[in-house]
């Protein structure tokens, strides 16, 4: 009887698409920084923008305003004065996690930001659950 049921079972993971089997299902792609003279480039920020489904002119405010320094958006990269290290960007892409796309309740990055009036909301697709998120 166990030997039937090994076979069945392992037709059955074989039927299974591989999207199934990944256990990780939100991964934001690791900061690839380069520093050239007083500029820092962030190579891959507009790739890292569409993996947390979020406005390039938002991340880029908060980015900007954490380090406290002037960047711009050129193509698929951005461009910051003064020179950052790799891991002081994944960091900050972490806290931008945190706080503008994880939901509170339940944990999920399944969010948009909606603004109503001069207030915005962390609004959950998941959960229905609606937060309240501060102004970058």
């Amino acid at each position: 009887m166990s030997l039937d049921y090994e076979k069945m079972l392992d037709e059955a993971y074989g039927k299974l698409p591989q999207q199934t089997l990944k256990h990780e299902r939100f991964e934001v792609p690791r900061p690839f920084c380069t520093t050239f003279g007083a500029r820092t480039i962030f190579q891959n920020f507009k790739e890292s923008c569409d993996a947390l489904r979020r406005d390039h002119a938002h991340v880029l405010r908060f980015l900007s305003k954490e380090l406290a320094t002037a960047g711009i958006v050129d193509g698929n990269r951005a461009i910051f004065q003064g020179k950052f290290g790799t891991d002081t960007f994944g960091h900050l892409v972490e806290r931008y996690v945190n706080e503008f796309v994880t939901c509170p309740v339940c944990k999920r990055p399944d969010t948009k930001i909606v603004k109503e009036k001069r207030l915005s909301f962390l609004v959950c697709e998941a959960c229905g659950a609606r937060s309240s998120v501060k102004s970058v």
